[in-house]
């Protein structure tokens, strides 16, 4: 596993000190940090080439209903190939709960929205590198009419681990007990619980989701709590002053940002690499179960 290119800056708060109701919620995240590129079917990507078997279909939909491909008319299914949306391989982020057998992660979608959140509808692979024999070569083209919105622009990766605690996951009763050292924290050093110092933004594996709206866990039909397995987010970061979650390394970048600025402003490279908007800057939380084996997969999403 490589060195990560891109440094999140620690937690200037001790949280152990400050927060100690919060320490046994952390959880380990790792940031993808994708930067677009031309990643090879070899790497982990997100929007990238897939290393996929020459001898197995690929995945299309046409929808289970008309009513699902909510962009398309009545009279068009949009039957179509699912897009590339990400690849990792165990190599690059080991955390990643991978079924037996397995070591790398496909993740593909439908690039039209879809019932019940009006999004994309993601599609999992599990698989054995050394199984797949002879490759494909080329990728499907995406549908004519799909939104390029949903189609991810070829970004390479860096992953970065960091830990995280919970904000709209943390009990009430926790959130009673530090409210007012949230308050006091934000007055006096102009960190925010949480923007800064809980949730890492961003497209990730692993951690807590980046719920906008309220929290929604699935349940898998064994009966057991689905864990998180990663998020695919439209902003790497949500504001051009966030103090923590943009890299050291892209801060020169960011010198001169405006959401009203020039497209071409390398900021927007930083907080948009891959060039996808989920509604209104929403994210794509996919789930497992950590029961089964066979790791069966749920997902949400949700805007402001």
């Amino acid at each position: 596993m490589t060195v990560a290119r891109h440094t999140t800056v620690a937690s200037p708060i001790e949280m152990a000190e400050v927060f100690p109701q919060v320490v046994p919620f952390a959880r380990v995240a790792t940031r993808l940090h994708p930067r677009k590129g031309s990643p090879g079917v070899e790497q982990s990507s997100v929007g990238g080439p897939l290393l996929w078997p020459a001898d197995e279909p690929w995945p299309g939909c046409g929808g289970e209903h008309p009513e699902d491909h909510l962009d398309a008319g009545p009279d068009d299914p949009a039957r179509g190939p699912l897009v590339p949306v990400l690849q990792i391989f165990a190599a690059d982020v080991p955390d990643l709960p991978f079924p037996a057998g397995t070591d790398m992660l496909q993740v593909l979608w439908c690039p039209f929205d879809h019932q019940p959140w009006y999004s994309p509808r993601p599609h999992l692979r599990w698989r054995r590198r050394a199984d797949v024999g002879t490759r494909r070569e080329t990728m499907p083209t995406p549908h004519e009419d799909a939104d390029p919105a949903l189609v991810p622009d070829p970004c390479t990766v860096d992953p970065e681990p960091v830990v995280e605690y919970p904000s709209h996951d943390l009990p009430p009763e926790v959130w009673g007990q530090i409210d007012d050292t949230v308050r006091r924290v934000a007055e006096r050093t102009g960190w925010q619980y949480e923007y800064d110092l809980s949730e890492a933004s961003g497209t990730k594996v692993g951690g807590y989701p980046g719920w906008t709206q309220s929290p929604d866990w699935p349940v898998c039909e064994c009966g057991t709590g689905m864990s998180h397995l990663l998020t695919i987010a439209s902003w790497e970061f949500s504001r051009g002053d966030e103090k923590r979650w943009i890299p050291v390394e892209d801060r020169p970048a960011m010198t001169g940002w405006s959401f009203d600025g020039d497209d071409d402003h390398p900021w927007r490279a930083v907080q948009n690499p891959a060039g996808i908007m989920l509604g209104d800057a929403g994210g794509i939380y996919l789930f497992v179960c950590p029961s089964c084996p066979e790791r069966p997969f749920d997902y949400r999403f949700d805007c402001s």
